[in-house]
């Protein structure tokens, strides 16, 4: 978002996008509708309104379309507000909503005070398509997943079960145990699961030398076990600045890790964390904290942390405590990042002797 005093402003603009039309509303300074409109959801179509408009202050909200809008509206000399879509509940529950007055609910609020839209701030580009790699990857992962639990799922129905394996071999391993009646049917899932599996291979190899040569700094994350090429460069791009940051301890909430907060009296429940930001870097970090804590996992400060709190009981004990681990992760992660520092697994504890580590969750 590009800076400046709301006096420089004597316009402002909100946007609503959608897919193929934009709604547009513009206030002068005194805040009365001086134009309301709709164009086409295109570049041609911005550059030409915006190009040679007056300055003037625009929001929009985060979406498909807003990373590319923002550049060009910033290119044009016009101060942009890229709203927080969670943050954008006075528009959503409006008993009277559309496109044209979401439009004018975003002039209105970022007329009156830009900070209550929470504005983001977009990549850059070569970061942005450094994330559409790892999101590429995402995506052949999940539906690698779905495929092997499609398969496997069917396979009980028969009475049969399946061995366990590694996703990696997966297609090979089970071949050999298919009842006689799915072989046909089955055969090629195997095979999409191979294909995928060999892609995925291929993404791992642009990930691990991406890190190595345009983002070193995720060696320094990578000082930690479980922490691989993938999660590091996702993190590393997710938060794009750790400075921005005026804690480590913020990094978890940013990640959607802290639990919700409803308390009231002396009511303090406890809720479901909050899944606010960027979703795979969280489910990284989660996947790390299961290796973490599991039985491969080598003795740490975190993991002798986390089984503590794995073992205070109660169902979700365990659930809790790898969200827990997952979020300490991403603190820890973060100040290595910034400070450089070399990762200390027993930094805090040190290890009696003749004391039993490491014993598995």
């Amino acid at each position: 978002m590009q800076t400046s005093d709301a006096a420089e402003s004597a316009m402002t603009i909100g946007i609503d996008v959608s897919d193929k039309y934009s709604r547009v509303c513009v206030l002068d300074g005194s805040g009365a509708v001086v134009e309301e409109g709709r164009m086409a959801t295109t570049g041609p179509a911005f550059r030409r309104r915006f190009s040679t408009a007056p300055r003037a202050r625009v929001a929009i909200e985060a979406g498909a379309h807003s990373a590319w809008i923002s550049r060009l509206l910033a290119e044009a000399g016009h101060e942009v507000i890229v709203a927080n879509p969670r943050r954008l509940r006075l528009i959503y529950e409006n008993d009277k909503k559309s496109d044209r007055v979401d439009a004018e609910w975003l002039a209105r609020v970022a007329r009156l005070d830009a900070t209550l839209l929470a504005p983001i701030r977009h990549r850059e580009s070569a970061s942005q398509a450094a994330l559409a790699l790892l999101r590429a990857r995402d995506a052949l992962v999940r539906a690698r997943t779905q495929l092997v639990n499609h398969v496997r799922g069917t396979v009980k129905v028969f009475g049969a079960r399946l061995p366990r394996c590694s996703t990696h071999g997966f297609a090979k391993q089970v071949t050999p145990g298919l009842p006689a009646e799915l072989s046909p049917l089955l055969g090629p899932v195997l095979e999409a699961i191979e294909t995928l599996s060999r892609e995925i291979r291929g993404y791992d190899r642009q990930v691990a030398a991406m890190a190595d040569t345009s983002y070193p700094e995720t060696k320094r994350l990578r000082q930690v076990p479980g922490v691989g090429p993938v999660t590091a460069l996702t993190f590393v791009l997710t938060l794009e600045d750790p400075h921005r940051f005026p804690s480590s301890r913020a990094v978890g909430s940013y990640l959607g890790l802290r639990p919700r907060q409803h308390d009231s009296g002396v009511d303090e429940p406890q809720l479901r964390i909050t899944k606010a930001g960027d979703g795979a870097v969280r489910r990284l970090l989660v996947g790390c904290a299961h290796y973490i804590l599991g039985p491969f996992g080598p003795d740490s400060d975190l993991r002798r942390w986390g089984l503590t709190l794995a073992q205070r009981g109660g169902k979700t004990a365990k659930k809790r405590a790898v969200v827990a681990v997952a979020r300490k992760l991403a603190v820890l992660l973060h100040r290595l990042w910034i400070t450089g520092a070399t990762y200390e697994p027993l930094r805090t504890l040190a290890v009696a002797p003749g004391a039993q580590v490491g014993t598995s969750a």
